[in-house]
C-alpha cells in the first residue's frame, strides 16, 4: 500500500490526482457553506384577516404582530406599509376578525426577476428565521392559530427553504411552546464598513 500511495504521489499521474483532490475538496466546501445568490427587491401586495377561537386581536395588535412577522420575515423596513382592513372594532379593542392591508418589498433570486423596472441585484444569503411574537410565553402560548394562518398565507410570499410548522393548536386552549415556525429567508448581505462609511 505504501508503494502504490509513493507511485500515485509521485508518479506520471501526480498532477492529475493532486488536481483531482482540489476539486473533490472545493465540492465539499460548496456543500459545507452556504453560498450567496443575487437577488432583487420585488414589491408584494396583499391583504390578509385573522380568524381565531383561541385569542382575540385588536386592529391595532394585529397590526403590531404583523409588522413584526413581516420584518422578521425580511421585508424591507423602509418602504413597509401596513393599513387596517375590515375592522369594525374600536381602536384598543378585541375585533371579531380584524385585517390588513399590506404593501412590501422582498427579495427574490435574480434570475426570477423579469419584471420591467426591477431594482439592481445584489449580493443575499439564506438566514434562519424562528417567528416568535410576543416575549412573554403566556401570550405567544395564545398565538398558535395566528401562526399557523402566517404559515399558509404569508410565509409564500417571501423566497424561504426548509419551511418547519410544529403545531399542537387546539381551539380555545392555551399551547405552551405547542406551536413554532421556523424557515430559512433570503436575506440581503450586510454592506462592508469601509463601503458603508465611504457613503
Amino acid at each position: 500500500m505504501r508503494v502504490l500511495t509513493h507511485r500515485l504521489t509521485h508518479g506520471p499521474l501526480a498532477p492529475v490526482i493532486v488536481a483531482l483532490g482540489l476539486l473533490l475538496s472545493s465540492v465539499a466546501w460548496a456543500d459545507s457553506t452556504d453560498g450567496g445568490q443575487s437577488a432583487v427587491w420585488t414589491q408584494k401586495e396583499f391583504k390578509f384577516i385573522y380568524q381565531g377561537f383561541t385569542t382575540k386581536y385588536s386592529c391595532d395588535g394585529l397590526h403590531d404582530k404583523m409588522r413584526r412577522t413581516l420584518l422578521e420575515f425580511g421585508a424591507r423596513k423602509q418602504d413597509l406599509k401596513i393599513g387596517e382592513w375590515g375592522c369594525s372594532g374600536r381602536s384598543g379593542v378585541p375585533d371579531p376578525f380584524p385585517g390588513v392591508i399590506v404593501k412590501m418589498s422582498v427579495l427574490v433570486p435574480a434570475d426570477g426577476a423579469t419584471a420591467p423596472g426591477a431594482e439592481a441585484a445584489l449580493p443575499s444569503h439564506w438566514r434562519a428565521v424562528r417567528l416568535k411574537l410576543d416575549n412573554s410565553s403566556l401570550s405567544e402560548a395564545g398565538e398558535c392559530e395566528l401562526i399557523e394562518q402566517v404559515k399558509q398565507q404569508v410565509l409564500p410570499l417571501f423566497t424561504t427553504r426548509n419551511v418547519d410548522l410544529k403545531s399542537t393548536c387546539i381551539p380555545h386552549q392555551l399551547t405552551p411552546g405547542g406551536t413554532q415556525l421556523t424557515a430559512d429567508v433570503l436575506a440581503p448581505d450586510q454592506m462592508p464598513v469601509k463601503a458603508a462609511s465611504a457613503r
